[in-house]
């Protein structure tokens, strides 16, 4: 029997390099790694002597633990994905078979080997936010089906549960303190409005499917105005925080960095669909930079009682 036509046959139903790098969507990974750099930043430690831990965090938040969810999530959206985004690599054949489960189910557990590199606290965050990643799109939980839910699963694992893992693995595993906790809990309640924003684009797949995102369950112009306030009240809260804590440059300029996202705010509110990827592109960077802003706020205040103990 000639084997070579099988063989053949094999190695044409493996997905390319490519196919499998944009499954694993590396313009999403910034996000995650972002707020473990924001946390980082927040604890106060010197970054140049911690760099290992550093280094090792932003991959552990990106290219593992993102890109895992990335997978999980094409895998179970496939059907959503046929009506949504067909070219996507799952419904379009070019990641055939069970190949998409495979590499979700290989991306996550060397994640976890990986977080085994990041202490007590480190692994604990890694498994929490792998946890969730399933929930939000695996059966029977599927967080998705509810924007509510599923909103703030993503906007919790991407922004707060990111940042307070920067802070707690500076610390050598140590819990983050409280103020670190309440930014971090903030700007999560801010991202939930940020991914509503990625909903608008997916409605028509996801009536179809019976997923009730925001945008579904609120129209277009509720969840447009439900998305701006989250952000918009998470940032204000944050602003009194930080002028509560004496910092008034840093609540300055996280002032001025939400205002300038109003008029962006504004046009979208008037054509949400239309206008939600402009904001997300525009309106967004400004937000993350005003929880840079925030994290070396708190990297001041973690500084002042050094000097007093120098002193």
């Amino acid at each position: 029997m000639d084997t070579q036509p099988l063989a053949l046959n094999a190695l044409s139903a493996r997905p390319s390099l490519g196919t499998v790098a944009e499954l694993l969507k590396p313009i999403t990974w910034f996000p995650p790694m972002w707020a473990f750099a924001c946390g980082a930043v927040a604890s106060g430690q010197d970054l140049g002597a911690h760099w290992v831990q550093l280094v090792l965090g932003l991959i552990l938040t990106g290219p593992l633990v993102c890109a895992s969810s990335q997978a999980v999530n094409d895998w179970f959206d496939r059907h959503v994905d046929a009506i949504n985004e067909p070219m996507r690599p799952i419904p379009s054949g070019r990641m055939p078979g069970r190949w998409g489960l495979g590499i979700a189910v290989g991306w996550t557990l060397l994640s976890l080997l990986w977080a085994t590199l990041m202490g007590p606290w480190g692994f604990a965050a890694c498994a929490l936010a792998i946890a969730l990643s399933w929930a939000y799109s695996a059966p029977p939980v599927r967080l998705k089906n509810n924007g509510w839910w599923g909103n703030a699963a993503c906007a919790f694992s991407y922004e707060g549960l990111a940042w307070l893992t920067g802070t707690a693995v500076m610390w050598g595993g140590q819990s983050p303190g409280a103020q670190s906790v309440a930014l971090a809990l903030l700007f999560s309640l801010g991202a939930h409005g940020i991914m509503t924003l990625n909903d608008f684009k997916a409605m028509e797949g996801d009536r179809r499917m019976g997923v009730a995102s925001l945008p579904v369950q609120l129209g277009t112009h509720g969840a447009a105005r439900m998305a701006c306030g989250l952000m918009v009240l998470a940032q204000l809260a944050v602003v009194l925080l930080l002028a509560f804590w004496r910092l008034p440059v840093h609540a300055l300029v996280v002032l001025c960095l939400a205002l300038a996202q109003w008029p962006l705010m504004f046009r979208f509110l008037r054509q949400p669909v239309e206008r939600a990827l402009h904001l997300s592109a525009f309106g967004v960077p400004l937000f993350v930079s005003g929880m840079m802003v925030s994290a070396w706020g708190l990297r001041q205040l973690q500084a002042i009682p050094m000097v007093l103990e120098a002193v």
